[in-house]
């Protein structure tokens, strides 16, 4: 279908593209095998200019929206999940600087951002605060010159890899999650150190990784706004970044589906090619549908949220996008797997992995569950008082 694109998001789509087949998918399979992070294709990504596609023209970015981001994600995720994620996760740290940063903290970080000269990642998860980010444990205490943080963070995306993080610490516990406060933190920060590297079921090519805080020293011109922020910024990020998870679940939709139509066009049983069987038509048809259904639900409210005055009218749409798409990418990814029978098991063929990667877009960001909570949660608040 034809989405009207412009010319310059038709070029970032284009150049994303462009990436994934020459760069990424001859690698995928031996990145996820060592589970190995994809440096090289990370720089490829910078000296292209494609981390700069919705940061600021000012600070050496492309100076585009949602749209522009979810157009690149898609195309990444098509060949590869978990070079996606590696890919997506810098925006997802970066996104706090580019909302609510200073002019000095935007001058200072954006750029390297950017140019993919340094990688971001954005850190709120804990052992005992995934979907109940308001039970965080980690804190941050006033010290002369800034902050002391003290605290561990779970299942970080890019982490190790990344030169630049984004925190959310409690600096003022009574006030629950009014007290929480976001800060910039930078690799190689005294009292910064790594823990264990997760091993995966699928996203093998992300770093996944704990961060340690020990009396971990951050300048006070690295907290980001003002204190009892953290999570208006975390909820006003998540609710920009959640359609890009749903764009990452149209890529691997669509790069299954791409699977499925070659592998069923070849395969022959019963002196037939299986796609002329009418039960494999069918099944290639509600999966092509869905990914169709699916991209136009993300497109659709990426540009409402790149269009949107009001950022607290964005949550309902962001969360539908990402639970849609989400949802879709597991179910065209098993039913991938099933078109190609035995083959489909085994890593000799790629919807096996496409399948292992899809089931975390169910999860990172909110959960699925969550986030129909927060839609739940809109529609009541919609309806109240009307008959």
């Amino acid at each position: 279908m034809d989405y009207f694109l412009t010319p310059e998001q038709q070029s970032i789509r284009d150049l994303a593209r462009k990436i994934a087949v020459e760069k990424i998918i001859p690698v995928r399979a031996e990145l996820d095998e060592k589970e190995e992070f994809p440096w090289e294709i990370m720089r490829v990504c910078g000296e292209t200019g494609l981390f700069g596609v919705s940061i600021e023209e000012e600070y050496g970015g492309f100076g585009g929206g949602v749209l522009e981001n979810c157009l690149a994600v898609e195309e990444l995720s098509r060949a590869c999940l978990g070079v996606a994620t590696s890919y997506a996760g810098s925006g997802l740290g970066a996104h706090p600087i580019m909302l609510y940063g200073s002019p000095e903290q935007k001058k200072k970080y954006l750029p390297d951002i950017a140019s993919g000269k340094k990688l971001a990642a954005f850190g709120l998860t804990e052992a005992d605060a995934g979907s109940d980010a308001g039970s965080i444990r980690t804190t941050a205490t006033r010290t002369e010159g800034g902050y002391l943080l003290n605290g561990t963070k779970q299942w970080i995306t890019n982490g190790g890899e990344a030169e630049i993080y984004t925190i959310i610490a409690m600096t003022d516990r009574s006030k629950g999650p009014r007290g929480a406060s976001a800060f910039i933190v930078e690799k190689g920060m005294s009292g910064f150190s790594f823990g264990k590297k997760e091993k995966k079921l699928g996203i093998r090519a992300s770093a996944t990784r704990e961060l340690v805080f020990q009396d971990c020293f951050v300048p006070k011109e690295n907290l980001i706004a003002r204190e009892g922020m953290g999570f208006i910024i975390t909820m006003r990020t998540f609710d920009r970044t959640r359609p890009g998870v749903g764009a990452q679940g149209v890529g691997v939709a669509q790069g299954a589906l791409d699977e499925a139509v070659r592998y069923a066009r070849e395969r022959v049983q019963f002196e037939r090619k299986i796609i002329s069987f009418q039960a494999i038509q069918h099944l290639l048809a509600d999966m092509a549908t869905l990914v169709e259904a699916a991209r136009a639900l993300v497109y659709s409210v990426a540009r409402y949220i790149d269009q949107s005055k009001d950022p607290k009218d964005i949550s309902k749409v962001s969360g539908m996008a990402k639970v849609f798409a989400s949802d879709v990418a597991m179910k065209v990814t098993t039913d991938a797997v099933q078109i190609f029978g035995g083959y489909g098991y085994m890593r000799d063929y790629p919807v096996e992995k496409m399948m292992r990667d899809a089931k975390i877009l169910q999860i990172y960001e909110g959960t699925n569950q969550i986030q129909r909570n927060i839609i739940g949660l809109e529609l009541s608040k919609e309806y109240a008082g009307k008959r």
